[in-house]
């Protein structure tokens, strides 16, 4: 009898479950999230929150409710399967009871978040007003809509975000990073954030998981909204939930690469300079900008 082959021997290996973490990749016979569906669910979304600027683009307005209607009828059927497979993804099956209500659970939360996507829209037209008044470069707000990546991502979370809040499964952190990956802004999808929120540039943006900012707040790119510090508890594992991130109040601005850590406040109407480092609260209508280089001249030796 021959000896295996090497492949055979890579096959096995690979296929072994025996590893914890390995063998969470199945839920008995519940299949994965798809990636891939997921992000023609996002792409049908921007279609229907923007009809012709994504999607199909000879949309009329006679045939736009039609459009609509069928895009969202496909949506909701998929979504419903998605989140199932999320709740599947998470669940422990060892020792507890399968759940029974799953997938009716799953096509309710659909249903449910259909009905706030006029809300998502507003906020998002809200956005893409904010980004028309704040960036001189802007000709049209169809321009920021089509070509600024804070519309992208910010399409992307608020969608996220609206998941996140029905308590759906690591769903609305696949669809945060879709956008983290193209446009480089890494919002959570548990940050929430007002109306007429603005990122210029954006690459480098992180806002993290229980960051609160105000309405009218803009940010500029590579500015971190982070933690501090990570309390451990039993077993020295990081305490998961924990409010650990910067509250940002209304009409407040930080500028390119500052970074702000911690549960602190940035008051209403403050303004954050470019690369300082904040820890503490700052009052509303301050500035908070580097200190001055300072320069010195010597002559014929002075200094030495």
């Amino acid at each position: 009898m021959s000896e295996p082959s090497s492949l055979d021997l890579v096959v096995k290996k690979l296929c072994d479950n025996g590893h914890s973490i390995a063998s969470r990749r199945f839920s008995g016979d519940a299949p994965m999230p798809s990636v891939d569906t997921l992000s023609e669910i996002v792409e049908d979304l921007r279609s229907v929150l923007f009809p012709g600027y994504y999607g199909r683009s000879e949309i009329t307005p006679e045939t736009l409710p039609y459009y609509v209607g069928s895009t969202l009828d496909r949506v909701e059927r998929q979504l419903a399967d998605q989140i199932n497979r999320g709740y599947c993804f998470v669940c422990d099956r060892e020792g507890k009871e399968l759940c029974k209500d799953c997938e009716e659970r799953s096509r309710r939360t659909a249903r449910e978040f259909i009905a706030k996507l006029p809300t998502i829209r507003d906020m998002l037209l809200s956005d893409v007003e904010a980004a028309y008044d704040g960036d001189p470069a802007a000709k049209t707000h169809g321009e920021t809509i089509f070509c600024y990546p804070s519309i992208r991502a910010l399409t992307n979370h608020r969608i996220a975000h609206e998941l996140h809040r029905f308590g759906v499964d690591i769903i609305p952190r696949i669809i945060s990073e879709m956008a983290h990956s193209d446009t480089g802004i890494d919002i959570h999808p548990g940050a929430t954030i007002g109306k007429r929120f603005f990122i210029d540039h954006g690459t480098g943006t992180v806002i993290g998981e229980t960051c609160i900012i105000g309405e009218n707040v803009r940010i500029y790119q590579g500015v971190t909204l982070g933690a501090k510090s990570f309390p451990k508890g039993e077993g020295e594992q990081l305490v998961k939930g924990l409010p650990r991130h910067p509250i940002v109040e209304d009409g407040a601005i930080v500028y390119a690469g500052a970074t702000i850590l911690g549960r602190v406040t940035i008051g209403a109407g403050a303004v954050i300079g470019g690369n300082v480092w904040i820890t503490r609260d700052v009052p509303a209508g301050a500035s908070v900008v580097q200190s001055r280089a300072m320069h010195y001249a010597f002559e014929n030796g002075g200094g030495i």
